[in-house]
């Protein structure tokens, strides 16, 4: 337990550390391909809040899921891919092949459907080749282009404003 503080608090000191030399380059691009990385230890309506990007325009085919939770069980079987904190290293790599792939990807939209910041969690926004990332205003504002003010319980709040920007933005 103690060992897992102490990794979590070096990986985000390293992030942040990482942060200071970031500069957003924001694309004029319409989104069209979405990543979405959910936190499931606080949030279970993952079917709803597809249902609500679907509902605004996204195709269900163009939204890639991944889910992280406390605990995998291993009777439990997982419709979408899931991590948990064991396969964080404490060099700040990921050891799950599904993370990894997903961070490479080079998604339009990356929304970051967390609102605790877990070291993982920041670790697969911060490195992710998506274009645009969208999150919640509790983490920390350096690890998204947009941040919409909040809770996780409300997803449709969140959808309703994610949209709104996104017209805004002339990116749908």
């Amino acid at each position: 337990m103690f060992l897992n503080y102490i990794k979590d608090f070096s990986v985000k000191k390293r992030l942040k550390i990482n942060l200071q030399h970031i500069k957003s380059a924001l694309a004029n691009d319409s989104i069209k391909t979405v990543g979405l990385l959910i936190d499931e230890s606080y949030f279970w309506e993952t079917k709803a809040l597809l249902k609500g990007l679907a509902d605004n325009g996204i195709l269900e085919e163009n939204i890639e899921v991944i889910i992280y939770r406390d605990k995998l069980k291993k009777n439990r079987t997982n419709t979408k891919p899931a991590f948990t904190d064991a396969h964080l290293k404490w060099n700040a790599a990921i050891s799950n092949s599904a993370v990894n792939d997903f961070i490479n990807k080079e998604f339009d939209l990356l929304i970051s459907y967390y609102d605790v910041e877990k070291a993982i969690l920041l670790v697969v926004t911060h490195d992710s080749k998506a274009s645009f990332k969208v999150g919640f205003s509790s983490v920390d504002k350096r690890f998204n282009d947009l941040m919409i003010n909040t809770t996780v319980e409300n997803y449709k709040v969140f959808t309703n404003e994610l949209f709104r920007y996104l017209k805004i933005l002339n990116k749908i």
